[in-house]
């Protein structure tokens, strides 16, 4: 099990296309966490996103001899998650877009508890929730895929199935939408 958790995911997919359940098993534990953490930034806490996540490994399952071990992996499941995602928000659309983690859009160094400050960051915190629930599905989601997931500029476009410079746009344009919320609220 230890050889296997050294392998690149793109390693892994190949052995889970000759059946190696094990392989799978280790490339289940390596985006589960990062797949409920894509879900939370789109679908309301109240929606089922463990049970979408689990679809979207059924359907990495199924699908598996489609992968291009010859292309990156993560790009691939993303867009399998995005497309079951996407297709909740659409049949569940009472549900609002959650927030985002303030503390994981950008690094910073603790020095002291301040009680003041958690209150100025729940603050900062709901200011950058509403601004995101403000944005489009087209510009909230290339925020979350670069800046929460840290996909490249590639990644996401393989991921939104769209062309790379697009996806640019779509970032600029998303901060610019978000720079004015902030500025306007």
């Amino acid at each position: 099990m230890e050889a296997l958790r050294q392998k690149t995911d793109e390693e892994l997919a190949t052995l889970v296309q000759g059946k190696n359940e094990e392989a799978f098993g280790v490339l289940m534990n390596r985006y589960l966490p990062k797949l409920l953490r894509y879900g939370r930034k789109f679908l309301a806490a109240d929606a089922p996103i463990e049970d979408v996540v689990q679809e979207a490994f059924i359907r990495v399952y199924q699908n598996i001899r489609s992968f291009d071990a010859s292309r990156p992996f993560s790009p691939w499941i993303y867009r399998i998650a995005h497309n079951l995602f996407a297709n909740a928000l659409r049949h569940d659309s009472r549900h609002p877009l959650i927030a985002v983690d303030l503390d994981t859009l950008s690094a910073h160094t603790a020095y002291e508890i301040d009680p003041a400050g958690d209150e100025e960051r729940e603050q900062a915190k709901a200011m950058v929730d509403r601004g995101l629930a403000a944005l489009t599905p087209a510009y909230r989601e290339v925020i979350i895929l670069y800046y929460l997931e840290h996909l490249s500029y590639q990644e996401i476009a393989e991921v939104l199935q769209v062309p790379v410079g697009t996806v640019g746009i779509r970032l600029h344009r998303a901060r610019e939408a978000l720079r004015k919320h902030v500025e306007g609220t």
